[in-house]
């Protein structure tokens, strides 16, 4: 109760900071707020940080973060293909689960920047609209459809994008990473990305192989869908096509620029975010080629 009441003063407070912030969106949630500040383990100062890198960050990837209309068929064939299922269930711990897994194998289908935009809709229609605010997250990507022409569509200026954002910018605490079904290319994988991984997030990996049961080592049964092997009597299709439904039935909440863009022209001196590509991605970098 104490903590409730010292974010709920927070959010007061850096709603005062945004007012002296005219580059970053005016129209940002409470809940939203509170999200970031919790996120940032009660601290206004972080808090700061995080907000104003997560918003800058979005102008600088357009490739992920513009042009996010739902009805797009582009965005709705990632729905298709791809599953990003938010699980129901939180873990004993306060732990929100997420499964991510292409469902279909046909590479033509896969276009890596639109996975991404789909990605990220989600993510923000999460951080917009759960009301039961987790401790953690736990992501588990299945490599069960994955083939090694799918990896030479990753561009790596792309990819290094993702990297940075989910990991400096994006208000979740990863807890563990899972990856199950591991392909035996998975080495090429691991050595893509890599270079853009922190230690310590390296440290949250776990892999698991086909067919086996290490995922429960870590995560009880009953929160994992039975197509996993877990006891949780929810499909992975009927989870879909929730949050596809969701984030359909909020297209203006994607398309009001106000939510998302930050205006450099109107950025304080003192604020010295806006200062080149904080992606820090110099020269060129060529897509993927995979011997």
């Amino acid at each position: 109760m104490k903590e409730d009441q010292q974010c709920a003063e927070y959010v007061k407070a850096m709603q005062v900071w945004l007012r002296k912030q005219p580059h970053l969106p005016q129209n940002i949630d409470e809940s939203v707020l509170a999200r970031f500040i919790q996120c940032s383990e009660m601290s206004l100062e972080k808090c700061k940080s995080l907000l104003d890198l997560n918003y800058t960050l979005r102008s600088q990837a357009p490739e992920i973060f513009d042009k996010r209309d739902p009805e797009d068929r582009a965005i709705q064939n990632m729905f298709d293909i791809i599953d990003f299922c938010p699980l129901p269930k939180l873990t004993d711990k306060k732990y929100k689960l997420f499964i991510y897994r292409l469902t279909d194998s046909d590479v033509e289908k896969f276009l890596f920047a639109d996975s991404l935009k789909a990605f990220f809709m989600v993510a923000d229609m999460r951080m917009y609209s759960d009301r039961e605010y987790s401790e953690g997250e736990i992501p588990i990507f299945d490599m069960g459809h994955l083939t090694l022409r799918h990896m030479t569509k990753i561009t790596l200026p792309l990819l290094k994008k993702y990297m940075v954002f989910t990991q400096e910018a994006h208000p979740v605490r990863l807890r563990q990473i899972h990856v199950l079904n591991i392909v035996p290319f998975f080495d090429k994988c691991l050595a893509l990305v890599k270079p853009f991984m922190k230690a310590e997030v390296s440290q949250l990996l776990h892999f698991h192989l086909p067919n086996s049961t290490t995922l429960f080592d870590h995560i009880p049964r009953d929160l994992i869908p039975e197509e996993f092997g877990g006891s949780l009597p929810v499909t992975m299709k009927s989870l879909k096509e929730e949050w596809r439904q969701r984030v359909c039935e909020n297209r203006d909440f994607y398309m009001d620029p106000s939510k998302w863009k930050v205006d450099e022209r109107l950025r304080p001196q003192s604020n010295k975010n806006g200062d080149g590509n904080l992606f820090g991605m110099q020269g060129s970098f060529r897509v993927l080629t995979i011997d």
